[in-house]
């Protein structure tokens, strides 16, 4: 016989079968979902809720309310309530609901942190990296790329050398939810690139893996980069403390500055909505209003 914590479940697990197969969202998606859903089935008992179909928008506003207590932060508390949204839409596509309930219960404001990215001085601060040992220039090319063409890490580590266009200065990229792109990366990223690819022979690759470790010669893994990046920031004396979402956030800010295109910096990194990109223009206004304060000359207010 079925426990009472079986029945939410069930369709919880039908959901996240769906999304990994019809969706074919990422492995961390899906455990993010299952771990949302299932504390929340776990709240449902608590209040004698055994069925999806007996929640209501009061009930649903219970959980935000026990979850806050719990100590659940403003962006998990988002992501908990956007899971069951998701989950309850699911159910009514299969008929098992009439509503949802979640629609009408929002999540706190989160706080929308501004992307820290480096000026381009810092960056030619970076990449002045002339060693021409195989592990100096491999972590060079993989900082060339990076900011070349505004990669995520995981997409950096992702890359075979099947997908390179060296000839034409172009990348195809595998980026969320399997979403392939094809970008430029520049005649700099190009050069390193050409001469990385003439020393990673002499490790052995196991695979087409762009990226290796020159111990193993297996692909490079996402700690090992950050990790290298860290040291090259403090090696060449950068005041910013470098990771790869930097580099990522600096080639956007970068690019937006001398464009104004905000569409196409939306194309080049991979944004799904406007909106995600859309936070770059708050960082190219203040870079704009530095500029009018220095070179505007009413923008100097003098003392009253």
């Amino acid at each position: 016989m079925n426990q009472p914590i079986d029945l939410l479940l069930e369709p919880v697990e039908a959901f996240l079968h769906y999304l990994r197969v019809e969706r074919r969202l990422s492995p961390v998606t899906i455990t993010n979902y299952r771990r949302h859903l299932a504390v929340l089935a776990e709240m449902s008992l608590e209040i004698g809720v055994c069925e999806w179909q007996a929640l209501d928008p009061a009930k649903v506003k219970m959980f935000a309310s026990r979850s806050r207590r719990a100590g659940l932060q403003s962006a998990s508390l988002a992501l908990r309530l956007s899971s069951l949204r998701s989950f309850l839409d699911w159910m009514m596509t299969q008929g098992k609901l009439d509503a949802n309930p979640a629609k009408s219960v929002s999540a706190p404001r989160k706080k929308r942190h501004l992307p820290k990215n480096m000026d381009v001085d810092e960056v030619n601060q970076l990449l002045n990296i002339n060693l021409n040992d195989p592990l100096s220039v491999r972590d060079r090319t993989m900082l060339e790329v990076m900011y070349g063409a505004g990669l995520r890490l995981s997409e950096l580590v992702g890359l075979d050398c099947r997908h390179l266009d060296l000839e034409g200065g172009e990348v195809w990229v595998h980026g969320k939810g399997s979403k392939e792109r094809k970008v430029p990366f520049g005649h700099m990223a190009q050069e390193w690139l050409q001469r990385w690819l003439e020393m990673r022979e002499l490790f052995e690759p196991e695979d087409n893996a762009l990226f290796i470790s020159t111990k193993s010669g297996k692909r490079i893994s996402a700690r090992n980069v950050q990790k290298r990046f860290e040291q090259w920031g403090i090696r060449q004396g950068v005041n910013s403390h470098i990771n790869p979402h930097k580099l990522r956030h600096s080639f956007a800010t970068h690019i937006l500055e001398s464009s104004g295109d905000l569409r196409a910096v939306q194309e080049l990194l991979g944004h799904a909505n406007l909106s995600t990109t859309q936070i770059y223009t708050h960082l190219d206004f203040q870079h704009l209003t530095k500029v009018y304060d220095v070179a505007h000359p009413r923008a100097k207010r003098g003392k009253s």
